[in-house]
């Protein structure tokens, strides 16, 4: 009786719980549910003001990491026979080499073709608007060609507009020189990435309990494997269809050949649409030479494009990533539609490591069969 008096006792000292408290008087009190309702609401606000302002930033990121996948599979071949930091200073000595070489090589050259191109682009207009072809068409239409050509030269005329067209100019070349900046932060990103991929997959695996540990480590690897092997594969295609567009556009004469064969090079990295897209832009800026050139340029896209699809890209992708055909289409302008040509570049390996992550997680864990204990009497 006496230890049950005391434990009885309201002098018997007993934790108190203010959390619960408080909650029991949220519930029951309508204003202080609306408050944290509305300090819940103000926080989430927060978080995506922040991540907003960082858009451009994770986006960086994400490329970054993309790239140094893509990388790391070149760095395991050459770690095959030297040790992995001079595998890593290799790859980095190339990358550097390679963009620095695309530069030195391009931009001037690009620079004196646009020069080139301002300066005769009025006479290439004339030339044009001289053409049998284009005074079929005006007759054709009647006098709207006519109207909007003629509109487009008042416009150009006009000494009111040269500082919306000074504007212009300038507000492009910002966007070129941020162009230029984010290619480097892009670059020094994936040379980072690339030299610590391990560690921060290591780092990855630290976050997953210990007995998921190596099934986690062995599903990351085949996951940043497919997204390494899709990278190369998809340069591979562009490089091709970027030298050869250079080659052949330079015979036919084509105007500006080095600035399409980038337009190519692109756009070929893009899937589906990406080739047929540049394919379409440089044939009708052939058009400014004759409607003969545009057209063998686009003769010579519609074989190239037929190689591609059926020769260059089964032999380069078909180690690459194994997505169904449907899958891919719907990947592609899924991710097209939520984040752009960035979007649409992703969305075939982030379909990939699904399909990854579902044959092997999902269905061996739906084929386990569980054996019911014995019943027992």
């Amino acid at each position: 009786m006496t230890a049950n008096t005391e434990l009885r006792t309201p002098a018997d000292p007993r934790p108190s719980q203010p959390s619960n408290a408080v909650a029991a008087y949220a519930r029951t009190n309508p204003f202080m549910f609306g408050l944290l309702g509305a300090l819940g609401v103000l926080v989430a606000l927060g978080i995506g003001s922040v991540v907003g302002q960082l858009a451009t930033v994770l986006v960086y990121i994400g490329v970054a990491v993309f790239l140094a996948l893509g990388l790391d599979p070149i760095v395991t071949f050459i770690e095959k026979k030297l040790p992995r930091p001079a595998a890593v200073t290799i790859v980095v000595a190339a990358v550097v080499l390679a963009f620095a070489g695309v530069i030195l090589a391009i931009v001037p050259l690009l620079v004196e073709q646009i020069s080139n191109l301002i300066k005769d682009g009025p006479q290439m207009i004339k030339d044009f608007m001289a053409s049998d072809w284009f005074k079929d068409v005006s007759g054709q239409f009647g006098s709207t060609i006519d109207d909007a050509v003629q509109g487009i030269l008042g416009f150009v005329q006009d000494p009111n507009n040269f500082l919306d067209i000074g504007g212009g100019v300038f507000a492009v070349g910002a966007g070129i020189a941020g162009g230029f900046t984010g290619i480097t932060i892009v670059l020094i990103l994936t040379l980072y990435f690339m030299a610590s991929l391990r560690s921060m997959k290591h780092v990855a695996a630290r976050f997953v309990p210990a007995y998921q540990r190596d099934t986690f480590s062995s599903l990351l690897e085949d996951v940043s494997g497919a997204v390494g092997r899709y990278v190369i594969g998809q340069v591979s295609l562009a490089l091709v269809n970027g030298i050869l567009s250079l080659i052949f556009l330079s015979i036919i004469g084509a105007p500006v050949p080095a600035l399409l064969a980038l337009i190519a090079f692109i756009g070929s990295m893009i899937p589906l649409v990406g080739t047929l897209t540049a394919s379409i832009i440089n044939s009708l800026i052939c058009l400014f030479v004759s409607p003969l050139t545009a057209l063998i340029a686009i003769i010579y896209y519609l074989i190239y494009m037929q190689i591609e699809a059926y020769v260059l890209s089964p032999r380069i992708m078909s180690k690459a990533v194994a997505v169904p055909g449907a899958l891919v289409v719907i990947a592609a302008v899924a991710g097209a539609a939520l984040g752009g040509i960035l979007g649409a570049l992703v969305a075939i390996p982030v379909a990939a490591s699904i399909i990854i992550i579902i044959q092997k997680v999902t269905f061996p864990a739906q084929d386990r069969k569980i054996v019911p204990p014995p019943v027992t009497r």
